[in-house]
Formats: structure tokens, sequence, C-alpha cells
């Protein structure tokens, strides 16, 4: 499965060293993800370097859009952290299509990988 990780990333401060750490989080889960042989996703890495690349006078109107779309093509999500507007928003885009929302490592099943 492709599985997006999601938590807040500029909920409960501005500061870059609070971001960092909130996305530090999301990849050290996404290696947990990787390890149950799944593909990670986590919307903000998708769309920071667009971001970058244009300026960052459009963190706003692209970060949540890019990490949307990435979203809706997915096939589960994991949660993590605590609360965040985006965060809420992404696993809202799983829960309406049925598709699981996972809370914690553990509840992820391991892939069946074929060869």
């Amino acid at each position: 499965m492709w599985i997006m990780v999601s938590g807040p990333y500029t909920s409960g401060s501005r500061s870059d060293e609070t971001r960092k750490e909130n996305l530090n989080a999301m990849n050290l889960a996404a290696v947990e993800v990787w390890r149950k042989d799944h593909v990670p996703i986590i919307g903000v890495n998708v769309a920071l370097p667009v971001i970058e690349a244009i300026g960052s006078d459009y963190f706003e109107d692209m970060m949540m859009l890019i990490s949307l779309a990435a979203a809706d093509r997915c096939d589960a999500c994991l949660s993590i952290g605590g609360p965040s507007k985006g965060a809420n928003e992404e696993v809202d885009v799983f829960k309406r299509k049925g598709l699981p929302v996972y809370s914690a490592i553990s509840e992820i099943p391991v892939a069946q990988v074929s060869n």
C-alpha cells in the first residue's frame, strides 16, 4: 500500500526548529511504514520542494493543495502527533473514501510482497 503519514508540521509553532522536529517525526514514522514493506508518502515532503522553487510566498496556497492531492492517491493513512488542521484534512480524505486510518505503526499490517 501507499500510506500517507499525516502529522502536524506548522501546528503549535511557527518556528523553523519546531517545523523541523515535526517533519523529522513524520519521516521517522515513514521509515517504520517502509519497514512493513509499504510506500510511505508525506505531503509536506512532496510540497516543500515545489514551494522552495517558486518562493515561500506560495506556502499557504500550495502546501495543502499538494498534500491533499497526494493523499487522494494513497491507499491508507498513518496519523501521528497532536492536533493539526492540515493533518486532519488529510485524514478526512481517507475517512470519506472509507480507507484505513491507522493511529499507530503496530496497526499497520506487514505487506504481502509477491515476487
